[in-house]
C-alpha cells in the first residue's frame, strides 16, 4: 500500500519527504494516538424530540417501516448458505443500523427485542471458521458477498456500542479474521472481488477501521491500509488520485453500456452508493493517520458531486450511477435518485460536518431531508420508494433477491434516523452548541460543566421564517449558541430579547456567546421568500429549503404547460397560502403564472396555480397522479434576457 501511495503523491506533484514526514511517519510511531478529531459531536438522540410535521414523518418511519419489519423472514438467508450472485445478506444489516439508531432515539422496548432477535440470528449463524454471510464456500468472495459481510458486521458494532456486548464484538471479529484470511497481501486482492472496480467490496473499509477503534488491534488498521493502497493499483476504481485530479464523479471511468453487461458489473466506476460508502471509510482511516490526502479526497469528491450531480431535490444519480445529473435535471430520466444514495449522501454530509463543522454540509442535509428523503416514503409510511423522480408518478420499487423488500426499503430508515443526532450538535469540548435543523422541537444537552442547558424550538419553518428558541439553563452559564444560517438565506436577523445582532452571513453558524439565564429567547428570522430558479428553459419554485411542485389532484390544468412564473426582483415570486388546505399535502400555494403560448386569448393574464411541497406531491402512489417540479418555461424573444439564436 505504501509504494501505491508513494506513487501516487510524487504524480500529483507533492513532495515526498514532507508527505511522508507529515504522514507515514506519525502514523508508523502510534498509529492509536495519531487522531483526528471531529470538531463536532452528534446530539443525544434519546434527548430530542421532534415534533409537528417532521417529527410525525420520522415517527410513522420507525412504527411502520422499521418495527414491522419480520426479522424472522432477514435472518432465513443466513442459514442457507447457497448463494452465488445475490445480495440478501445487506438486508439484516442495513435493517440493523436503522433499528439501533431508531431505539437510541425512541427508547422503544419492544424495537429493542426485535434488535436482539436480529443480533442473535447473526450470531448464531456464523459459520465455525467466522463467516458470514448465505454465499456458498466456492462462490465466496463474488458479486455481493463482502459487501453482505460489510453490512453484518456495521450492524454488529452498532449493537456493540449500544450495549458493550463482548459476545456481539467478537463474533464481530471473528468475521473480520476469516475475511482476512482470504483477502489481502499474497491472498486474493480485494478491487478483484465484487462490482464496480472493487468499489462494493472494499467498502468494508468502514466496520474494519470501526473494529480496530475498539479493539486496538493493529491487524484491523493495516488490513484497512492496505484496502485502501488496493484503490490505486492498475484494477481499482482510483479514488485518491482522480479525486485529487479533480475528475468528475461522472466521468471517472468509460461510460458502461447494457450492451456489454457492465452496468451493473465489475466495470462501472461511477456507482454512485458504492462510491460514497468507501469514502466514508476513507475519512475514518483519516482520523487515525491524519493524512491530508485522504481529506482532500473526500471534500474534492463531495465538492464535485455538489456541483454535477446533486439536484433541486438534494440528491442524484440515475440508474443508481453519477451522470452529470445536475445539469441534466430538467431531462425526464429514467430511475432518477436512488434513495440508498438519498441516505448514503447524507450519511456522508454529516460525517464530513462533524469533522470539519463546515455548514455547507449542514445546508445540504437539509434540502435533502425536506425533499427527496421525505419524498421516498409513501404517505401512509408502509414503503420507501426506491426511485424519486422530478416528474410523473411514484411507486413502489421491485422486490429483490426473493424476498419481499428491497436495499432501498432497508436502507432509508437509516437517513430518518439521523436527524435527532443532527438536529442539535455540539462543540468536541462541549461548551458551544449547535442549532442545525429547524422545527418544534424539545431538547436537553449537557455542557462540558456537566450543567444541563433545555432548549425549544417552536416555529412554523419553512412555511414561515421565524424561529423562537427558548434557552433555560439549569443554571446561568457562559456557553455558546451556534446557529446555522442557510446559504440560501439572504435577508437574516436574530434577536435575544429585543437586542438585534448584527452581520449575519449566509453559509456560516452564527455564534452568540454570553451568559445564558433561563427565560432567555432567541428570535431568528430566515428568508422563506418563494424564488425562481431557472434552468434550460424550465423553471422551478423553491421555498427555503424547500422544492414546489404541481400536482393533478390540484385539478387546476394541464400540469406539463408551459407557463412564464410571475416575479418581482428578478427572482422572488409570491406564495399565496391554500386557503382550504389539501388533507394530503404539507404545504401547498397558489402562484400567478402565464399560461401557455396565448397572448391574445385567456393566456394573456396571470392565472393562479397551485404548487405543494416535492415531498407530497405523488405521495399517494397512485398511476393516476402525477406532478412535476421543472416548470416548461415559454420563450419570449422580447424579453431582455432573451439569448439570441447563435448560427
Amino acid at each position: 500500500m505504501k509504494a501505491h501511495i508513494f506513487v501516487l503523491v510524487v504524480l500529483l506533484g507533492i513532495n515526498p519527504v514532507s508527505y511522508l514526514f507529515s504522514s507515514e511517519l506519525l502514523a508508523q510511531s502510534n498509529p492509536v494516538k495519531v487522531v483526528v478529531t471531529d470538531l463536532l459531536i452528534d446530539g443525544n438522540p434519546s434527548s430530542v424530540r421532534i415534533e409537528n410535521y417532521l417529527g410525525e414523518k420520522i415517527n410513522a418511519c420507525i412504527h411502520k417501516r422499521v418495527m414491522e419489519q419480520d426479522i424472522s423472514h432477514l435472518i432465513a438467508p443466513f442459514y442457507h448458505k447457497t448463494e452465488s450472485y445475490r445480495w440478501q445478506s445487506e438486508f439484516l444489516g442495513k435493517w440493523l443500523l436503522g433499528a439501533v439508531l431508531s431505539y437510541r432515539y425512541n427508547q422503544n422496548p419492544i424495537l429493542l427485542d426485535s434488535i436482539q432477535k436480529g443480533v442473535a440470528g447473526l450470531v448464531e449463524s456464523q459459520s465455525p471458521d467466522g463467516y458470514i454471510g448465505n454465499y456458498s464456500p466456492d462462490a465466496q468472495l463474488q458479486q455481493w458477498d463482502i459487501w453482505g459481510r460489510k453490512y453484518s458486521m456495521l450492524g454488529l458494532l452498532s449493537y456493540y456500542d449500544l450495549t458493550k456486548d463482548k459476545k456481539v464484538l467478537a463474533t464481530c471479529k471473528k468475521a473480520a479474521d476469516h475475511l482476512m484470511t482470504q483477502v489481502g497481501p499474497d491472498k486474493t486482492d480485494i478491487v478483484s472481488t465484487g462490482n464496480y472496480y472493487g468499489m462494493a467490496s472494499s467498502s468494508v473499509l468502514e466496520p474494519i477501521v470501526f473494529l480496530y477503534c475498539r479493539t486496538g488491534d493493529t491487524r484491523y488498521l493495516e488490513f484497512a491500509k492496505y484496502i485502501v493502497g488496493q484503490w490505486e493499483t492498475a484494477a481499482g476504481p482510483n479514488l485518491i488520485s482522480k479525486a485529487l485530479k479533480g475528475i468528475p464523479v461522472g466521468d471517472r471511468f468509460p461510460h458502461p453500456t447494457l450492451v456489454n453487461e457492465t452496468w451493473f458489473g465489475a466495470k462501472n466506476g461511477q456507482k454512485a452508493y458504492e462510491m460514497m460508502s468507501c469514502y466514508e471509510g476513507l475519512l475514518e482511516i483519516y482520523k487515525l493517520t491524519n493524512d491530508p490526502l485522504y481529506l482532500n479526497a473526500v471534500e474534492k469528491t463531495v465538492k464535485n458531486i455538489m456541483e454535477t450531480e446533486i439536484n433541486i431535490a438534494g440528491s442524484g444519480s440515475a440508474f443508481e450511477c453519477w451522470y452529470h445529473g445536475k445539469t441534466r435535471q430538467t431531462v425526464p430520466t429514467y430511475h432518477t435518485m436512488e434513495t440508498c444514495v438519498t441516505m448514503t449522501w447524507m450519511k456522508l454530509c454529516q460525517a464530513l460536518l462533524r469533522l470539519t463543522g463546515n455548514p455547507r454540509y449542514a445546508d445540504q442535509m437539509e434540502i435533502t431531508a425536506y425533499n427527496s428523503l421525505l419524498a421516498s416514503m409513501k404517505e401512509d409510511a408502509s414503503q420507501i420508494a426506491k426511485y424519486s423522480p422530478l416528474e410523473g408518478q411514484r411507486h413502489s420499487g421491485e422486490e429483490q433477491c426473493g424476498m419481499h423488500i428491497n436495499c432501498c426499503n432497508a436502507n432509508g430508515p437509516r437517513a430518518f434516523a439521523l436527524l435527532p443526532q443532527f438536529a442539535l450538535m455540539q462543540s468536541s469540548d462541549k461548551k458551544d452548541i449547535f442549532i442545525n435543523l429547524y422545527t418544534d422541537l424539545k431538547a436537553e444537552v449537557i455542557l462540558a460543566s456537566n450543567k444541563k442547558v433545555s432548549i425549544v424550538q417552536e416555529t412554523n419553518y419553512p412555511q414561515d421564517g421565524e424561529i423562537r428558541l427558548k434557552i433555560d439553563p439549569a443554571k446561568a452559564e457562559t456557553f455558546s449558541i451556534a446557529l446555522r444560517i442557510p446559504s440560501w438565506s439572504k435577508k437574516n436577523s436574530i434577536k435575544i430579547g429585543e437586542e438585534e445582532m448584527e452581520n449575519i452571513v449566509p453559509e456560516t453558524y452564527y455564534k452568540i456567546t454570553r451568559v445564558w439565564k433561563k427565560g432567555d429567547v432567541i428570535t431568528l428570522n430566515l428568508d422563506v421568500r418563494g424564488r425562481l430558479i431557472h434552468q434550460d428553459n424550465h423553471v422551478a419554485v423553491v421555498k427555503g429549503p424547500v422544492a414546489l411542485a404541481r400536482d393533478s389532484r390540484f385539478n387546476d390544468g394541464f400540469i406539463d404547460q408551459t407557463a412564464q412564473i410571475v416575479t418581482h426582483e428578478d427572482i422572488y415570486v409570491d406564495l399565496n397560502p391554500v386557503a382550504e388546505k389539501k388533507d394530503w399535502n404539507w404545504m401547498s400555494y397558489a402562484i400567478p403564472l402565464i399560461l401557455g403560448t396565448d397572448l391574445e386569448g385567456e393566456g394573456k393574464e396571470p392565472k393562479q396555480v397551485y404548487f405543494c411541497d416535492f415531498a407530497s406531491a405523488g405521495n399517494t402512489w397512485s398511476p393516476n397522479v402525477r406532478y412535476r417540479v421543472w416548470i416548461p418555461e415559454t420563450l419570449n424573444v422580447m424579453n431582455k434576457a432573451y439569448v439570441p439564436y447563435n448560427k
